[in-house]
């Protein structure tokens, strides 16, 4: 009788291990209330973006969140491409100015 106990009590107590792990890994299923039209967790200007506002971005950390190298490899990218197309904008636009 007294092996049974115990062994319903590591079973309880395991049970509870595995669950309070579970809670913290995966949440508790409730679902984040939805940002207001417009709101940003980061910080970027409504327009005229330029690849050091990307380079500059920062995202907070978060327990579950985005693998850091991805989200850095992805701006660095995102830069480079912003700062090429604005380089190729401003020579059309001068080149065009130069004709008028």
């Amino acid at each position: 009788m007294t092996n049974a106990l115990i062994y319903l009590i590591v079973m309880i107590a395991v049970a509870a291990v595995v669950f309070l792990l579970a809670a913290l890994v995966f949440g508790r299923g409730e679902e984040l209330a939805p940002l207001p039209p417009g709101a940003s967790p980061t910080r970027l200007p409504s327009e005229g973006i330029t690849a050091d506002d990307v380079r500059g971005l920062k995202f907070q950390q978060a327990f579950r969140g985005y693998k850091m190298t991805e989200v850095d490899w992805a701006l660095q990218r995102l830069s480079a491409e912003v700062e090429t197309l604005r380089a190729r904008v401003e020579e059309l636009e001068s080149s065009e100015h130069h004709r008028a």
